[in-house]
């Protein structure tokens, strides 16, 4: 198939921002329990509501179709979908017909195994999340994760040829003595590190409150250490980056609290299950998963134009003891971040 419609029917809000970036949860199945994404005891979806692997491929085709250039797979963990790498395969074989980048966010835990086919498959850079280079508290915040697993990992996605860059949530009273020790572990290595404020999404076991850490007065700190001026890169994300001129590296800032991104948003995420969320913290969605099985693709295009309509100006996010923590009741993991 070729990408006939992306010019002539681009996908375009009432607000006129295109959306050219799709992310897709693969799974909202994880083999980490991280604290601030989900309840240690979480039920996940029966398997006849996830949608298939080729369910998947055909709604990212309708989406490549009207014009979204980039793909990010997340989950969950998507490396712990079943048979993953015939979709990444699949997914890869758009690159040049209409799909101009093919990535995904993991948790490193099976990049050892597959990183040399996610080169393959063409993919070229990925988003690892770690938080602590502290064994111990690594086990904590993860609940079930191997520190050492992850940075293997890391070398092994490194050692492929993919391009790492690190996301590391911060959080106050926990991580926010390693984030100057991170950035430089990770400049050292030739990665990226970006930086990410809690974000109030789904009950969970914490007090978000007491991890709220503004990345405003982390790059105060950071300011009385290191020279940092404004790079210009624009990854198709929210970040905002800096060049860090003792390191020769790039630091990258995620601040949906202290500096929303609404007014750039570019991008809609679908679910496991097929919802489309129009924006990670409002409610507003299309479910494409029963007009696909019920009436087929030709179904998804009208639907993906009722999204444009709804797709709302920005999200409300805000920690406040005085006001309920959760301002989205679906977990991050169920979303894909």
């Amino acid at each position: 198939m070729t990408n006939t419609h992306a010019l002539a029917r681009p996908l375009i809000d009432n607000f006129g921002r295109h959306v050219e970036y799709l992310r897709i949860s693969v799974t909202d199945r994880c083999d980490f329990r991280c604290t601030y994404c989900m309840a240690e005891n979480m039920s996940f979806l029966p398997k006849s509501q996830v949608l298939s692997l080729e369910e998947i491929e055909q709604l990212a085709r309708a989406f490549v179709d009207r014009g979204v250039k980039k793909l990010r797979l997340t989950g969950g963990e998507p490396l712990v979908r079943r048979d993953i790498m015939t979709l990444i395969e699949r997914l890869g074989a758009f690159l040049g017909d209409g799909l101009e980048e093919l990535t995904l966010t993991t948790n490193g835990s099976q990049l050892r195994r597959y990183a040399p086919e996610l080169v393959r498959h063409g993919v070229k850079r990925i988003n690892v999340s770690l938080d602590t280079r502290d064994a111990a508290k690594f086990a904590a915040i993860t609940r079930w994760g191997r520190l050492s697993q992850v940075l293997d990992g890391i070398d092994a996605a490194l050692e492929a040829g993919l391009h790492v860059k690190i996301n590391m949530v911060a959080l106050k009273g926990e991580n926010d003595h390693e984030i100057i020790p991170m950035m430089e572990w990770a400049h050292q290595k030739g990665m990226d590190l970006t930086l990410i404020e809690t974000m109030p999404m789904g009950a969970v076991d914490i007090e978000r409150a007491d991890q709220y850490l503004p990345l405003s007065k982390v790059r105060e700190n950071l300011a009385k250490r290191f020279t940092l001026s404004d790079d210009p890169l624009k990854t198709g994300g929210p970040a905002r980056y800096l060049r860090v001129e003792e390191t020769g590296g790039r630091l990258g800032l995620i601040t949906p609290l202290t500096h929303n991104f609404c007014e750039t948003c570019n991008r809609v995420r679908m679910t496991a299950t097929g919802d489309l969320y129009l924006c990670l913290g409002q409610d507003h969605k299309v479910s494409l998963r029963d007009p696909l099985r019920e009436e087929g693709i030709e179904a998804i295009d009208k639907l993906l134009d009722h999204a444009m309509d709804i797709k709302p100006k920005g999200h409300d996010f805000e920690i406040d003891r005085q006001k309920p923590q959760v301002n989205v009741s679906r977990h991050m993991s169920v979303t894909g971040g």
